[in-house]
């Protein structure tokens, strides 16, 4: 049996259009299924933990099988709402904006494909999951949220805090990027976006601590992620050979460089070629520890809860079971 969890509003409706194209499949191939639709932000993560209560904590043997028909988002939700990662495995099927996971898996761009792959797969993949620790929260929710969000979040692909995750904040919440995701130009969000921030952007200092104790201090600090894939943003390769099982997180720290150098520097991260440039610096490490001077939004695989002047990320390696 396989629950399947449909965002159909993803990207502008294409989650709706891409599952009535599967279901037939399952039909004919008279797969047994159990169909969960998102109607609203949140409600995956409900569906999923009543999942898990349910019957996780009737059956002892049971292995929950999830079939994901959304964006990054929708995955980060669904991961939300996993009482007990040991027993669950996940198929993945991208209709999102970004779909850097899928990008990084380098999944089949034909949804039936993924989904005869998904069905076929006998023994699941394992993959590091990321965890995100608010040390402290400012109170300032995102547009998406009105009440006091969970202490801790997990992540599949990145966790970031500063300029991405305010790009990410103020996408969430874009009429614009409805507008070009019909029209299949959605990543051009992020990147105008991306542009308007930059400009506004305010000074602010960030200290870094790893795991072994070495501490960084950015004077000037645009953003820092810490990522289990190499994309993030759309196809912004800001980690290049990063390894989703290795139980590391490779980190991309952008500290003190210029403005006008920063619009240079941008488009070269869809090559990962980003780190020829001064003040844009690379590190690895199981744990870190991030403070700045002011709270600044953090994003878990572009979904924004809280702003937060205190936070850790962790490694867990090869937590997440995936049907590949």
């Amino acid at each position: 049996m396989y629950h399947i969890i449909v965002n159909p509003a993803s990207k502008s409706g294409r989650g709706a259009k891409i599952w009535s194209m599967l279901e037939p499949v399952l039909r004919q191939k008279e797969i047994a299924y159990k169909v969960l639709i998102s109607r609203e932000v949140g409600h995956v993560t409900k569906l999923v933990r009543d999942l898990s209560s349910s019957l996780l904590i009737s059956d002892p043997e049971i292995i929950l099988k999830l079939i994901v028909l959304g964006g990054d988002g929708t995955l980060n939700e669904v991961l939300q709402g996993i009482s007990d990662f040991g027993r669950v495995q996940i198929g993945y099927i991208p209709t999102g904006s970004s779909n850097d996971m899928a990008r990084d898996l380098k999944l089949p761009e034909n949804p039936l494909d993924i989904l005869e792959q998904i069905l076929a797969c006998k023994e699941p993949a394992l993959m590091d999951l990321g965890c995100l620790t608010y040390d402290r929260v400012s109170g300032e929710y995102s547009r998406q949220h009105d009440a006091l969000p969970a202490m801790k979040r997990y992540f599949a692909v990145s966790s970031g805090i500063g300029f991405d995750a305010g790009v990410c904040e103020e996408a969430l919440a874009s009429k614009f990027k409805n507008t070009l995701n019909k029209i299949g130009l959605g990543k051009l969000t992020y990147l105008s976006i991306a542009l308007k921030q930059l400009i506004k952007a305010r000074k602010v200092t960030c200290t870094i601590t790893l795991t072994d104790g070495k501490i960084i201090h950015l004077p000037k600090f645009l953003f820092v992620a810490g990522m289990i894939h190499q994309y993030e943003g759309g196809g912004f390769k800001f980690c290049p050979g990063a390894d989703y099982h290795d139980g590391i997180l490779d980190i991309c720290a952008v500290g003190n460089i210029p403005k006008w150098l920063i619009l240079i520097a941008l488009p070269t991260a869809f090559t990962g070629k980003h780190y020829r440039f001064q003040g844009i610096d690379r590190y690895s490490a199981s744990c870190i520890h991030l403070e700045t001077s002011i709270p600044l939004w953090v994003h878990t695989d572009g979904e924004v809860t809280v702003k937060s002047d205190s936070i850790t990320m962790t490694c867990e390696k090869k937590t997440l079971q995936l049907l590949l």
